[in-house]
């Protein structure tokens, strides 16, 4: 008997789920990126704007445990979201030493026109599937997100 395992090629590639999240993925978010590049903003722009409107004003430091990315990044993004009028820093009157980021009438707006380039982009990239198709697509994704992602 034989030791040699079959070799597979690329259509057992194609045939997982991850290669095809990870192709499509890329397509999204690059899609995504284009349609809020229009706004002034990156996807990670839109993240922050998300992430404080999903929850109370937030430090710099809970913002980058929140989203796992690094404080210096935070800052930085914070920083343009500032500029743009879409955030703005308050000191905690707990706690001098912290920063704490809330979302402006101007973040709400913005965001706003995030959501609204999401869905131009999902619409772009499930237009090949009948309504019941996208309705089980988005169900397994947030199945899927729900039980993989950060909380």
């Amino acid at each position: 008997m034989s030791d040699v395992k079959e070799i597979r090629g690329a259509e057992a590639l194609r045939a997982t789920v991850v290669f095809n999240l990870g192709t499509l993925g890329a397509l999204a978010a690059d899609h995504f990126a284009e349609r809020v590049e229009e706004l002034g903003l990156k996807p990670k722009h839109a993240g922050v704007l998300a992430s404080l409107d999903a929850g109370a004003a937030a430090s710099q430091q809970e913002l980058a445990t929140r989203l796992g990315v690094a404080p210096s990044l935070i800052v930085a993004l914070a920083d343009q979201l500032e500029e743009l009028g879409a955030v703005e820093r308050v000191r905690d009157p707990e706690d001098r030493r912290r920063q704490v980021l809330t979302l402006t009438p101007e973040g709400r707006r913005l965001l706003d026109l995030c959501v609204n380039a999401a869905e131009a982009a999902d619409a772009d990239l499930t237009a090949a599937l009948a309504d019941p198709e996208r309705a089980t697509l988005t169900h397994a994704l947030h199945t899927l997100a729900r039980h993989r992602l950060p909380h």
